[in-house]
């Protein structure tokens, strides 16, 4: 049986039928498509608090639950239990792969990490000192350019080769961007290295792929860290309709090349509002500086006459404990025991939590840290430079913009997006 809803005009009492459509998890929608040829009016949703702009199968938000599945997996097992491959594998694919689906997925990125050498020279363009995020954007749509200039994308085996390029190339492109930020010279993928582990390598190492070996003979990548940074992409890889996601679509329905989109989505991403608030969180610890002084910050997040917020807490969508953080605090405990961790911003960082998840003031309004807020510290404890945090989301979430993408241009129903405004002007 058809579902609608009724509307009246309490101005002159006329009623208009709306359909209803039922999702399969989550809210039921409304279809207002027709709401402006019915009333002669738009609808006003400041931010998109209330309006479902697509219809999707890739990643479901119970923000009151504080729950989060890919293809209707839960997080924490996809997390605990399988690599960031997997999770790719999945969000492309809307299933795990068998061993021999991964291997043969694992082999391809390997040999696809490597970028074209004239590519390099779109870094050189750039100031030393630049931040890697506005590198990472330009070089991303510069890669349009070298690879599918000109798209007529037909079947799901030219999707696939795609998607795999971009998500291979990512690491790459972020670890050159950090590299010329600093003046250092590129070090190139190594092929024998797995996704997460090859990043760092290509982070770390001297020129010819030589890593520094520590005074006990180490080498400097160890397991536990490769385990933190696959798990922080896993976690990153898609969340929905935010932000960057939302923008990657928007770009997509002009037809513009999908690289292209998803520099846009990196450039929206930057912001501290979004991406950026792992990197705020970690120069907020700086600024607070001492454990003793954590008490009189909390004061004034309190304090209805300062402004001053506490970043890394509460989420637009989460009204629980986010369980991208929930995981990445038991990561950080893991840390701080197999690599005998113990700094001033961790000890400042869990002073904070400990207040924050006692306080009435935060339970109140539902202020739970989110995953910027464990991120940043644990990337810092990973001896990853500030600048460097949000090209690591980057990286985790190409695979859920580009699945994103992909899933948009399947749809025969969407339409260039187009909001319309309240105009108030002369």
């Amino acid at each position: 049986m058809k579902q609608t809803i009724t509307m009246t005009d309490n101005r002159n009492g006329e009623s208009y039928e709306f359909d209803i459509f039922d999702a399969t998890r989550g809210p039921s929608v409304v279809d207002i498509s027709t709401f402006y040829a019915k009333t002669g009016m738009f609808t006003f949703d400041n931010g998109y608090t209330s309006t479902a702009s697509c219809r999707s199968e890739i990643t479901f938000i119970d923000g009151d639950k504080g729950e989060l599945r890919y293809r209707g997996m839960l997080i924490d097992d996809l997390a605990q239990n399988h690599s960031y491959l997997e999770v790719c594998y999945l969000l492309l694919n809307g299933e795990l792969p068998t061993n021999d689906q991964l291997v043969e997925f694992d082999l391809e990125l390997r040999h696809r990490s490597f970028i074209h050498e004239e590519l390099k020279n779109i870094f050189k363009s750039f100031p030393t000192g630049a931040h890697p995020m506005a590198t990472l954007s330009s070089a991303t749509a510069a890669l349009s350019t070298f690879f599918y200039s000109h798209l007529n994308i037909k079947d799901e085996n030219e999707y696939q080769e795609m998607a795999r390029r971009i998500i291979a190339k990512m690491p790459t492109i972020a670890a050159y961007a950090y590299r010329h930020s600093i003046g250092a010279a590129f070090v190139p993928p190594d092929i024998g290295r797995s996704f997460s582990e090859n990043f760092l390598f290509m982070l770390r190492a001297y020129p010819y792929g030589k890593l520094h070996i520590d005074p006990t003979g180490e080498r400097t990548i160890k397991p536990i860290e490769v385990k933190a940074l696959d798990t922080i992409f896993s976690l990153h890889a898609d969340h929905e309709q935010n932000a960057s996601t939302s923008t990657v679509r928007s770009v997509a329905s002009t037809g513009a090349h999908p690289y292209v989109a998803i520099s846009a989505g990196i450039s929206a991403l930057w912001g501290r509002a979004h991406g950026g608030a792992n990197e705020s969180v970690i120069a907020q610890l700086e600024m607070i500086g001492d454990v003793k002084n954590v008490d009189a910050f909390i004061a004034r997040v309190k304090d209805p006459n300062d402004d001053f917020k506490l970043m890394g807490f509460g989420h637009r969508v989460y009204k629980n404990f986010d369980p991208r953080a929930k995981i990445l605090k038991g990561l950080q405990d893991q840390l701080k025991d197999q690599l005998g961790l113990d700094s001033n911003l961790m000890k400042i960082a869990q002073r904070i939590e400990e207040i924050a998840l006692n306080d009435e003031y935060f339970i109140k309004r539902k202020l739970y840290p989110n995953i910027d807020f464990y991120s940043g510290v644990i990337l810092t404890a990973l001896g990853i430079p500030k600048t460097m945090f949000t090209p690591i989301f980057v990286i985790g979430r190409t695979v859920g913009w580009i699945t994103q993408w992909i899933e948009f241009k399947k749809d025969k129903t969407t339409k260039i997006a187009r909001p319309r405004q309240l105009y108030l002007g002369k």
